[in-house]
C-alpha cells in the first residue's frame, strides 16, 4: 500500500511533456520531479544553469550507485594508455589467478577486459536480486568469478556489479595500490574532480561499480574530461581520444531500456542528438551531447527506484527541454 501510494504521488509530479521556456523556465518546472535532488547544465565548459531542489545542493556528495561503473571504465582505459594493461582483449584470468575458482569452466579464460567493460562475461550477475548475497560473502571478487555461465563471454549483455568490481581488483592488482588512490592520482589535473567516500569489500578492494559519493559537481568535472576529448582543464591529456571512441561504440544492447551500450556508457538518441551518458540507480544521471558542446548531471534519491516509476523517463524528457532550450541559443561567442 505503502508503495502505491509513493508511486501515484511521483506520478503526479511527473514534469509536463511539452514544457517550454528558457533554462531557468525548465528548471522552474521540473522542481515538479519529487525525486529530483540537482540539475547542472553546462556547454562549453560555462556552467548555464545549476539547481538544487528540496534543500540539496551541487557541492554536496551524493551516492551516484552505477554511475561510477562509467568513472571505472575510464581508469582502465587510462591503465591501457599508460601500459599496465595490454587492452580490451587481455584475458583477465591470468591477472586474478588467485581467485579462479577450482574446477572452474574452461570459458572463465576466455573472459577479457572488455568483456567486463561491456557486461558481457557471460557470468550470472550479482545485481539484482543477487546483489545482497554477493555483497555478505567473504570475498567478492572470487563469488563474482564463482558465478555459473548464462552465456558465453561477449554474448549477451548481463549487467552486473560483480564484473565491473572484477575491474577494480584488476586494477588494484596492475598499479599496486588501491583503486581510489589510483583514481586520485590520475585524474588530479581535473579541476573540481573529488571521490569523498567509497565503499570497500573484506579484501579492501574499492567496490567497482557502486557505492561511490561524489558531488554533482564533481561528477560534471569528470563528464567534461570526456567533453574535452580526455583532457585536463589545463590541456594536460589523461585520456586517449582512441579509447573515449571505443567506450562510445556500441558493444551490446541494454535489455533495460534497448538503449546502447559501449565500455561504461549507455549510448541513445534524446532530442533529436545522439547522447552518452552514465546511469546510476534512483536517477544519477551524467549526459553528454557532444554536438552541442553539452554536460548534463542529474541527481535524485538515491533510495528510490528510477525505471519502473517513471522517473527515469522523466529525466530523459528534461534533457529533450533542456537540449531545446541549449539549441536555440547560439553558443557563447557564436
Amino acid at each position: 500500500m505503502i508503495r502505491s501510494l509513493l508511486l501515484a504521488a511521483m506520478a503526479a509530479f511527473s514534469l509536463p511533456a511539452h514544457a517550454q521556456g528558457t533554462l531557468s523556465d525548465i528548471l522552474a518546472q521540473a522542481d515538479r520531479l519529487a525525486p529530483l535532488e540537482t540539475v547542472i547544465v553546462s556547454r562549453s565548459g560555462e556552467i548555464l544553469a545549476e539547481q538544487g531542489f528540496d534543500g540539496h545542493a551541487v557541492t554536496e556528495p551524493t551516492n551516484i550507485k552505477s554511475a561510477s561503473k562509467t568513472v571505472l571504465a575510464a581508469l582502465v582505459g587510462i591503465a591501457i594508455d599508460r601500459g599496465l594493461l595490454q587492452g580490451v582483449d587481455q584475458p583477465v584470468a591470468e591477472i586474478l589467478a588467485d581467485d579462479l575458482p577450482p574446477s572452474a569452466d574452461p570459458r572463465i579464460n576466455a573472459i577479457t577486459i572488455g568483456n567486463l567493460l561491456s557486461m558481457q562475461a557471460g557470468l550470472r550477475p550479482t545485481s539484482g536480486p543477487n546483489y545482497g548475497r554477493w555483497i555478505a560473502s567473504s570475498n567478492w571478487v572470487r563469488v563474482a568469478l564463482e558465478q555459473p555461465f548464462e552465456d558465453d563471454p561477449g554474448g549477451r549483455m548481463l549487467y552486473s556489479t560483480g564484473s565491473s568490481h572484477l575491474l577494480s581488483a584488476v586494477l588494484t592488482t596492475v598499479t599496486g595500490q588501491s583503486t581510489l588512490a589510483t583514481a586520485r592520482e590520475w585524474l588530479a589535473a581535473v579541476d573540481g574532480f573529488r571521490i569523498d567516500g567509497w565503499e570497500r569489500d573484506p579484501q579492501g578492494i574499492y567496490l567497482g561499480g557502486n557505492e561511490m559519493a561524489m558531488s554533482p559537481r564533481s561528477l560534471l568535472a569528470f563528464g567534461e574530461v570526456f567533453r574535452r576529448g580526455g583532457l585536463a582543464p589545463d590541456g594536460e591529456r589523461l585520456l586517449s581520444q582512441s579509447w573515449i571512441d571505443q567506450s562510445w561504440t556500441q558493444r551490446t544492447t541494454s535489455r533495460f531500456n534497448q538503449h546502447g551500450y559501449g565500455y561504461g556508457w549507455f549510448l541513445t538518441s534524446i532530442g533529436g542528438e545522439d547522447v552518452r551518458y552514465a546511469w546510476g540507480y534512483g536517477g544519477q544521471m551524467l549526459y553528454l551531447v557532444p554536438a552541442l558542446d553539452l554536460t548534463v548531471v542529474m541527481t535524485s534519491d538515491a533510495g528510490l527506484p528510477a525505471a519502473s516509476t517513471g522517473h527515469r523517463d522523466d529525466l530523459q524528457a528534461l534533457l529533450a527541454q533542456i537540449i531545446g532550450a541549449v539549441r536555440a541559443q547560439p553558443p557563447a561567442g557564436g
